[in-house]
Formats: structure tokens, sequence, C-alpha cells
């Protein structure tokens, strides 16, 4: 197949808007600093203050968000392809929900204060990656038992609603403080990562999202049919269980580092479908990382833009662009013929 003009087009815009937006993070924010002190901390010739606003804070937050998104926008193009379900999402195989029991039983066995004090949000970040590994462990091992990925799928949920179930017993038993503290972090944030941190975040997205161009031969394999697949020598278990690690540690990550950031890995797969008019995922794949870093700046610019002196939650953001599009796909859907 040639590449049609619109395939690279819409692509390009959109890289370009989406390093437009990074920059404007950088310079615009809560606190009013003047463009001229922005650019001499990025520099780093500037006083202690701005560059701590715009170094500590801005470029950290702005390379959170680009690279969250990315994460879970190919997750979930992962997880569409892996479960024949365009409906299918990195929270929807309880990976989220593990991470927030992890934070749960942290932020609400101890006090509020104390776990978030455990070396700024340490606590919290290792609840999330230690609930998530465990959900993670438990759907790989489901997955050597369970035939087929409609069963998978329905394991995954029932998973993440035991672990819901949980949260809620620990939120009835809990003191105030630490609800206060949970419900907090549950609203997602770009704001709590810092330099330090991006250095375990950015290599982790890095890696894992390479390994999903790995994929992108039995991904294509996959939307023939699985008898397709394994006629074309594609190991259907095999490939499914590293889908579910891929996928599952780029979840991880992000509900570790920012909360559980909703919709995204839902959406944004879509939009690249939308906008490339393909499902073959040598194309699609890179076009929906590059959506997905779109989706991310996009959504930390609006939360620190429309926040009138205080960052909105990520995921009072999120519900907003992407239902409309999510409501387009469910009423178009045989049109779009996504899948099989």
């Amino acid at each position: 197949m040639n590449i049609t003009p619109r395939q690279i087009l819409v692509p390009t815009v959109v890289a370009l808007l989406t390093a437009v937006l990074f920059v404007v993070l950088l310079f615009f924010g809560t606190a009013d600093i003047p463009a001229c002190d922005v650019w001499n901390a990025l520099r780093g010739n500037s006083d202690e203050i701005s560059r701590a606003i715009v170094v500590d804070l801005r470029l950290p937050m702005a390379s959170c968000a680009l690279l969250t998104g990315m994460s879970l926008a190919v997750a979930g193009l992962l997880l569409q392809t892996a479960f024949n379900n365009p409906l299918a999402g990195p929270s929807i195989l309880g990976i989220s929900t593990g991470a927030s029991l992890g934070v749960a039983l942290v932020l609400l066995t101890l006090s509020g204060g104390t776990a978030m004090g455990l070396g700024r949000y340490a606590g919290a970040m290792t609840g999330a990656l230690a609930g998530s590994a465990v959900m993670l462990l438990l759907l790989l091992f489901f997955s050597r038992i369970v035939r087929g990925t409609a069963m998978l799928l329905i394991t995954g949920i029932l998973l993440g609603y035991l672990a819901s179930s949980a949260i809620s017993l620990l939120s009835f038993y809990a003191t105030q403080e630490g609800v206060h503290s949970f419900v907090i972090w549950g609203l997602g944030s770009f704001a709590g990562v810092t330099l330090g941190d991006l250095a375990v975040f950015g290599p982790v997205i890095a890696i894992f999202t390479a390994g999903s161009f790995l994929m992108i031969k039995p991904l294509n394999a996959m939307l023939l049919g699985n008898d397709y697949a394994e006629s074309m020598g594609v190991n259907i278990k095999a490939t499914r269980v590293w889908l579910l690690v891929i996928s599952g540690v780029l979840t991880a990550a992000v509900t570790a580092f920012c909360g559980p950031i909703g919709f995204l890995g839902l959406v944004i797969p879509h939009v690249a479908r939308l906008t490339t008019g393909t499902s073959d995922h040598s194309r699609l794949l890179p076009a929906t990382l590059i959506w997905g870093a779109f989706s991310g700046v996009l959504c930390a610019a609006i939360s620190v833009m429309a926040g009138s002196g205080s960052a909105l939650p990520v995921n009072a953001i999120t519900p907003l662009l992407s239902v409309p599009v999510i409501i387009y796909v469910i009423v178009n859907r045989n049109r779009l013929n996504y899948f099989r």
C-alpha cells in the first residue's frame, strides 16, 4: 500500500502542534514569569526562583505529560488489537485499579501526611508499582489458563472489581486525612514528577514503547483473525503475553507517577485511525504515538491555563476531550470497520 499525503501531513502537523504546546507549557503556568526569565532559566542563567519553577517544575511536568500520552495511547492500541475490541483500554484489565489499590494501602493505612511525606510521593509510587505488578502477574497467570481473549478480558474486569472492593473497604475504615490524600491522588496530575523521577519514568516508557514496534507484524496478522495469524507463524499465546506485559508496564508506570489517568488510552488509537485511514500498525503505531504525545501536552496546557492560579485535575479534563470521540466510534462502529 502506498502512503497517502494525508498519512504524512496530519502526523507532521500534529507533531508540530505538540512541540508548540510543549514550549507553551514552559513559558506559561500558574506562576507569572517573564519570557526572558524563562529563557534564562532554560539556559542556566537565572535566579533560583525562576530556575526552580521552570526547570524543576514546568519542564518535568511538560515531559511527563508528553510521555504519559504516548504510553497510554500505545497501551490502548495494543489492547484493542489483542482483544479485537474497539472499547478495550489500559484500565479495563484492572492494572490501573491494582495500582490504585497499592496506593490505597499506603495512603489509607498511614496518615495522609505521613504517606505523602515519604520522599516526595515515594510511598504512593511504591504502592502503585507494587499493586500494578501484582495485577499484571495475576493476568499473566490467567493468560496461561484461560482460553480466548474474551474470557481473559472478563477475568481482568473481575480482578479490577475485586481491587475496587478492597479500596472501598480501606476507605471506609481510613482516617479523613488518608481518604483526602487518596482522592487527590486519584484525580491525576502531571505536576508531581521531578527531574529525578523522569530519570526512571522516561527510560521505562522508551524501552517498552520501542518493544511495541517489534510487535507490528503479529499485530497486523491478528487483525485478520487468530487462525490466519497462526498460519503465518504467529504464536498467539506468546504474543498475547507480550502485549499484556508491554501495555501493563506502560500503564503501571503512568499510574505510579501520575495517578490513574483515564480515557486517553481508549480514545487516542481511534483518533489515529480516523486521521490516517488505516489499520496497518506500521503506520498506525507511529501516528498513535504522535497523537498520544499531543493529547498529553494538550491536557497539561488546559490544566495549568484554566486553573486560575492552580492546576486543574487531569481527570477532570480527559473526559471532556474523549467522550465525544468514543460516542462517535460507538455510533459508527459498523461503518468504520476497524475490526473484523
